[in-house]
């Protein structure tokens, strides 16, 4: 499945009283390689193993495949990854005819936050709410793979 995602630093706390969802999430990589990263995610009792391949010219296309995993496997395989795993709430937002999915980020990241809005073609239109801020679609520095090596407090 391809992915079509935007990413946009958030500037304020705005979207916490419009959200309809939220999870804590922890996440590690198994190959931050970015012509194919492999991550491991728990999201509140959920596992995930997601493989995402490089991102087209624009940043804003790329392969993923992402398969739903037992909880206490992800918990077993979050060790094996490389150092840099990431904590962060996931705050799911309405606006318009989208859902925003908002990462407020903690440990080395944080005061980072970003929210991310996946559409069908990379020129679909979509409202922004006025807590968005910057778009950082195709900034590679905020890339969760990157923030795990690299994180936020660093910069």
């Amino acid at each position: 499945m391809i992915e079509i995602e935007r990413k946009f630093l958030v500037k304020s706390e705005g979207f916490k009283e419009n959200s309809f969802v939220k999870n804590e999430i922890s996440q590690g990589y198994l190959n931050s390689n970015p012509e194919r990263t492999v991550r491991v995610r728990i999201k509140g009792n959920q596992g995930f193993l997601t493989i995402k391949g490089k991102g087209n010219e624009t940043g804003l296309s790329r392969l993923e495949w992402e398969n739903e995993i037992p909880v206490d496997e992800a918990k077993q395989l979050l060790p094996l990854c490389e150092s840099g795993v990431i904590s962060k709430t996931r705050y799911e937002v309405k606006f318009g005819n989208h859902i925003y999915e908002v990462d407020e980020f903690f440990g080395e990241n944080e005061g980072l936050v970003i929210a991310e809005i996946e559409l069908q073609s990379e020129d679909e239109a979509f409202e922004k709410p006025d807590w968005l801020g910057k778009e950082v679609t195709n900034i590679k520095k905020y890339y969760n793979s990157h923030l795990s090596k690299n994180p936020y407090k660093n910069w």
